[in-house]
């Protein structure tokens, strides 16, 4: 028989015979194969990897969870699975869309520093909506809103495509939702979108649209939970993630619930305007023929926490200003009282616009928007 050299695990030399070989080689190669496997569990997967080298770092405010942690038991060698985000860029020109059912009712403070509650019931009792506010802080207003336009507008163009189901959780670079919103990347601007999140999160809501049966306990609010995700190696790259209601996220996701909007709604300062842009947007919407309310019910939809009188005095004011988007508005007087007529008007559109247009670029823009919002 031949002999040969072996060298075993610690380093020394020994002299077999070929008919020993095989056997050796055997506990060789398993000896081997048990370090590799060993290796292999210490080692997490190429997302995590991924996730780790890209040094992101999350700050989470205040997550809302929906059922207690439950302890379970987790082998040493189970390999750890961790989830990556997927980012949502946003279009600036096509990224707004509203919740039909929530242009209907109350549920937004038209004031920036509303605290008291708004109360409302319809005339025939069967929709109910109370909003309140988390100790020391404002309710949600209309210009918290204009966020989740945003985030809806993420939704419907996932939908559109057919191809993933909308997430709750959605992640968007926060210099995108800023100028979605028309707003610049400041510090100033960056604190009030985080003041607007706590808002949003903070508020508390009770209602029986959507909740007819009080599947969502009263108490819930607009969104769960927001937070950033941030490159260590770009700080200046921050991406935002907000996570909405299961209510919210419901109405969202249902068929026909989002109504798309002028993206010129956010350049609109006054919270009065918003409103009225809101409510024409639902009832007048296309109709050649238009829509008429009164100023009472409008009252009534505004939540306002002012008296009709003073309700009614502005509302004249801003309906003789008639310069929301979209829609032309005259005050009308209607079975002796006082009305409010909305009418879409391209023509309107075109000329309140015309003193701010300067350039052939955005002259350009004013056109592909007013086209697209007729399509």
């Amino acid at each position: 028989m031949k002999e040969i050299w072996y060298r075993c695990p610690d380093g020394t030399f020994k002299k077999i015979k070929t008919n020993e070989n095989e056997h050796l080689m055997r506990k060789f190669l398993a000896s081997i194969l048990k370090k590799i496997t060993s290796k292999l569990e210490n080692v997490e997967p190429q997302v995590a990897i991924l996730v780790e080298n890209e040094k992101i770092v999350l700050e989470e405010h205040n997550e809302v969870e929906q059922s207690p942690p439950q302890s379970k038991k987790v082998s040493k060698n189970k390999i750890t699975k961790k989830k990556t985000a997927i980012v949502y860029p946003v279009d600036p020109v096509d990224s707004l869309r509203d919740v039909i059912d929530l242009m209907e009712f109350p549920f937004l403070a038209l004031s920036k520093d509303r605290i008291k509650p708004i109360s409302y019931e319809s005339a025939d009792k069967t929709q109910k909506v109370v909003i309140s506010g988390h100790r020391g802080h404002f309710i949600a207003s209309i210009y918290d809103w204009d966020i989740i336009l945003v985030i809806s507008g993420q939704i419907q163009k996932i939908l559109n495509n057919g191809s993933d189901i909308p997430p709750r959780k959605m992640t968007i670079p926060r210099h995108e939702l800023l100028k979605a919103l028309h707003k610049y990347d400041g510090k100033k601007q960056q604190k009030d979108l985080e003041k607007s999140l706590d808002r949003l999160k903070l508020t508390g809501i009770s209602t029986t649209v959507n909740n007819k049966d009080f599947r969502h306990r009263a108490g819930f609010g607009f969104i769960d939970s927001w937070g950033y995700m941030e490159r260590k190696d770009d700080r200046e790259m921050r991406m935002i993630h907000i996570t909405l209601s299961e209510w919210l996220y419901e109405l969202c996701c249902a068929k026909g619930s989002l109504l798309k909007s002028n993206v010129l709604y956010f350049d609109i300062t006054s919270g009065l305007k918003k409103f009225l842009y809101r409510t024409a947007r639902k009832h007048a919407g296309k109709n050649e023929n238009g829509w008429t309310f009164t100023v009472e019910t409008l009252y009534e939809k505004s939540g306002s926490e002012g008296s009709l009188r003073l309700f009614k005095s502005k509302i004249k004011k801003v309906v003789f200003e008639n310069d929301i988007p979209d829609y032309f508005m005259e005050w009308i007087k209607k079975d002796g009282k006082s009305s409010v007529f909305f009418k879409r008007s391209t023509h309107h559109e075109i000329d309140r616009l015309a003193d701010k247009i300067k350039t052939k670029e955005e002259k350009m823009l004013l056109f592909n928007v007013l086209i697209e919002n007729e399509e």
